[in-house]
């Protein structure tokens, strides 16, 4: 979960019943993403949209403020009007605010990075909390980053803790990029283990070298048929994450996913 791409294909405008919004969306994902700004027709073909419809969106995100243009090189970016939208979310998001200290705890005591991050569904996950501790050598994503929900040690608490049949599942498994992938029988008998222990590990299958370890967490109680809401993770590497560390960082990720259902349930 460092700085990857959402990689499932996905094409929301086709699946929407409100394309125009979807477009909208997908503009503005896109523009996040990219450092620098981007022309019409860059947009355009990265999206697959008619550069005339392409610009219609544009415009009317230029107006509502949430994209800005520059007429010297043609360009668009994103405009100060999303900070608004961001800033009213944090605002009323509970969890966030729940979880920042088990993360500042949990980093500083292990020296690796804690991540808060929300579940949508099967679809993907966002980092909307993090943590680094004062070690040089750091572990980063950005707050706001999307991933493959089934990716890393937080699908293995996805897949066993969301009701999903294989059918479901499986396919989205098989898109996934890994760089070291296990087989479907391998990751079947990890999230089996996560459901047993109520954490997930993933050891190097994401990102060689990497360990992550992730616990989910209830919004509204954990009760049969209730899927996980978000999810507490850590990555590390080397010895924070090995031997008689990895335990005591299994139990320490739990706990505060415990805690941290029961505060958002209460």
């Amino acid at each position: 979960m460092i700085d990857t791409p959402d990689t499932l294909p996905t094409d929301p405008v086709k699946a929407s019943k409100a394309p125009a919004i979807s477009r909208a969306a997908a503009v503005l994902r896109l523009l996040g993403k990219n450092d620098a700004p981007l022309g019409v027709q860059a947009i355009a073909r990265e999206l697959g949209l008619v550069p005339s419809t392409c610009l219609y969106v544009l415009r009317a995100l230029v107006a509502e403020e949430l994209v800005a243009f520059d007429p010297s090189t043609k360009r668009y970016t994103l405009d100060s009007g999303v900070l608004t939208l961001a800033r009213n979310w944090l605002r009323r998001d509970r969890f966030n605010d729940l979880a920042q200290p088990a993360l500042d705890r949990i980093s500083q005591e292990f020296g690796l990075t804690t991540l808060g991050v929300q579940v949508f569904g099967l679809n993907h996950i966002i980092v909307t909390a993090m943590s680094q501790s004062n070690q040089n050598f750091q572990l980063s994503t950005q707050v706001g980053s999307r991933f493959p929900a089934l990716v890393s040690a937080t699908g293995r608490c996805i897949a066993a803790f969301g009701n999903y049949p294989d059918s479901e599942l499986k396919p989205r498994f098989e898109k996934l990029r890994w760089e070291e992938a296990p087989s479907w029988e391998e990751w079947k008998a990890q999230v089996e283990d996560a459901r047993e222990t109520g954490v997930a590990v993933d050891a190097g299958h994401y990102i060689s070298g990497v360990t992550v370890i992730a616990a989910p967490v209830w919004k509204g109680g954990r009760e049969d048929g209730v899927r996980p809401s978000h999810a507490l993770v850590a990555i590390g590497l080397g010895a924070g994450v090995r031997g008689e560390n990895l335990p005591r960082l299994k139990a320490a990720l739990q706990n505060a996913a415990r805690m941290l259902s029961e505060q958002m349930s209460g």
